[in-house]
């Protein structure tokens, strides 16, 4: 059977002024690469309301799980959750479970919970909770869409809470190689490995190093016997 598959949807108009540098995306890739779940593909949209509700529901029908940051905080661009309700055509509101979690969070704090903050209890129907022990404002899975935070460290918190809750495959293995030779010299033999690897995937990632070029070929697979050998016979044949 082949892994699960994943998008990721990274929502918010500071990522793409270039104002905030992505971190989430790369997190994201990596931990789902370990629990053999395939990230196929991901977008990143501003905080426009169609735009995000036509890339939800565009997602989770080609994917197995989507993965959206961004979005779910206090203030009046924090959309993201009314676009997941209406992209499923569900109702939101404030939910007793998560405003209960915000209050004590608040109350320990000594601080208000007012009608701002209190806008990221609203959670649509149906929905699951996501704890988030870093910052108490949870996100929340609505069938195959889980909705988390934007600042890394609240991101990072809430994938380690979501993970073990899917089922992965395989996880994916990989080595790689450095050769110091130009891609035009690389590529016929490469594509030759590929062709005969075809349970593989195999890349070729340009560098320069002292004024040279070389590139490093990537090799991945859930079979570490296949990779194996796929990387021992690049290696003889690039052999100095």
């Amino acid at each position: 059977m082949p892994n699960p598959t994943a998008a990721m949807l990274v929502i918010g108009d500071e990522i793409l002024s270039g104002r905030t540098r992505d971190a989430n995306m790369h997190h994201l890739a990596g931990e789902l690469t370990g629990h053999g779940v395939t990230l196929c593909e991901a977008r990143i949209v501003s905080d426009d309301r169609a735009a995000i509700v036509a890339a939800v529901k565009a997602l989770s029908k080609a994917y197995d799980h989507v993965f959206t940051s961004g979005g779910i905080g206090p203030t009046h661009d924090d959309i993201t959750a009314d676009c997941i309700a209406e992209a499923f055509g569900v109702p939101i509101d404030v939910r007793d479970d998560a405003r209960a979690i915000l209050q004590a969070r608040y109350d320990a704090m000594g601080t208000d919970l007012n009608e701002a903050r209190l806008r990221m209890a609203r959670i649509p129907d149906g929905a699951e909770l996501i704890e988030n022990p870093v910052s108490g404002a949870p996100g929340f899975t609505l069938k195959n869409v889980h909705v988390m935070a934007g600042v890394p460290s609240v991101f990072q918190a809430m994938v380690a809470t979501i993970l073990p809750t899917i089922t992965g495959g395989d996880p994916v293995l990989s080595q790689a190689l450095s050769i110091m030779r130009g891609e035009g010299d690389l590529a016929g033999p490469v594509a030759k490995l590929a062709e005969d690897f075809p349970d593989l995937s195999i890349g070729s990632y340009p560098f320069q190093r002292n004024g040279a070029f070389g590139a490093q070929i990537v090799i991945r697979g859930t079979d570490g016997a296949r990779v194996d050998a796929a990387m021992t016979r690049l290696a003889a044949e690039f052999a100095e």
